[in-house]
């Protein structure tokens, strides 16, 4: 009986650790987001002091969500490793949602297990995906009173590599979003659509590998780009049309993703802000940036946000606000400037 009552009590636990998402902007209609990625946590003792960055970042910042895009852990046991960092992050006592890198699942259990050990987390948000055929979600935002939807996150998972790799590398190193995938984006956001009165709400979208349109876009010559290039963005070779339906659909203001280590920069590409975030591991894989996260933080009601890096000792670079910082203006009609000091 005591083991019966024992085994109901976790199982009450495990159910009641997802809550709603009831997230919302601030009476000053701010809402801050703090991307992690790539921690790849392996339980060395470089990886294990470098929970303390993870801490850094969230007390310094103390965002609204947390939204972690894949490659958490990169070494077995998965179950356990996975729990070292999400543990981590909950006792901070703030919102969080996880997406998958192309490393999560080569430890062990598949990014299905990993989501629902996710979710037994306490302070995830993460939905119930057990009838869905990809893990990909929708996270929306309330106005300061609660009452509507002011803004969403769409969080999607973008795969490891593609079927057949290594043997086969016709279609290149890694996978990409699937037209499944295009079209339930297109669907759920003209479902927004249609409840907003016709009307688009303010969007982000976060993953872990770039779109190709990345490598497109910073290497423009007039493209504005703000932050460190140090690689080539490690996109898929296929292209399958999801920026295309992004920017048809106007509701993305800006795209986040990983992977790529040394790259933390952000560049605009059709009015869509297409930008990584700042590695959040230790001395665990090839890096060559301060450790840190980034930082967005949208404001109710409007098309713009303002984004930067906080780094693991507290500095802050790469500030820039959408889209006024990637935007050319006529320097003949500009106002008469005063450069008295």
């Amino acid at each position: 009986m005591k083991k019966l009552f024992t085994l109901a009590a976790c199982f009450l636990m495990a159910a009641s650790a997802t809550v709603a998402q009831n997230l919302k902007f601030n009476a000053d209609g701010k809402f801050k987001i703090l991307q992690l990625t790539d921690v790849h946590y392996n339980k060395t003792d470089a990886a294990i002091a470098a929970l303390q960055i993870l801490d850094n970042v969230i007390s310094d910042e103390k965002p609204d969500l947390v939204v972690l895009t894949g490659d958490i852990i990169s070494a077995p046991p998965a179950k356990e490793n996975l729990l070292t960092v999400l543990n981590r992050i909950s006792k901070h006592n703030i919102p969080f949602v996880y997406e998958f890198g192309n490393h999560d699942w080569e430890q062990g259990l598949s990014n299905r297990e990993l989501y629902a050990i996710a979710r037994r987390v306490k302070n995830n948000i993460l939905p119930d995906l057990k009838d869905e055929k990809e893990l990909d979600y929708v996270v929306k935002i309330k106005d300061h009173t609660g009452k509507s939807d002011a803004a969403v996150l769409y969080c999607l998972d973008s795969h490891s590599y593609p079927k057949g790799f290594p043997e086969d590398k016709s279609h290149g190193t890694y996978a990409w979003l699937t037209y499944d995938q295009v079209d339930w984006y297109r669907q759920q956001s003209q479902a927004i659509k249609d409840a907003n009165g016709g009307a688009t709400l303010p969007a982000l979208a976060f993953f872990h590998i770039a779109l190709p349109e990345f490598n497109q876009a910073v290497t423009t010559e007039r493209a504005a780009c703000i932050g460190s290039r140090r690689e080539e963005a490690c996109s898929p070779k296929l292209n399958t049309g999801m920026f295309t339906a992004m920017m048809e659909s106007g509701d993305i203001m800006g795209v986040f993703v990983g992977h790529d280590h040394d790259n933390d920069y952000s560049v605009l590409w059709h009015d869509i802000l297409l930008g990584f975030g700042r590695y959040s591991g230790g001395n665990t894989v090839y890096n060559n940036l301060k450790p840190g996260a980034r930082v967005i933080v949208l404001e109710e009601g409007q098309r713009h946000f303002n984004t930067y890096i906080r780094e693991w000792d507290g500095n802050i670079c790469n500030v820039s606000t959408y889209p006024d910082s990637y935007k050319s203006s006529d320097w003949r009609k500009r106002p008469l400037q005063n450069y008295k000091r």
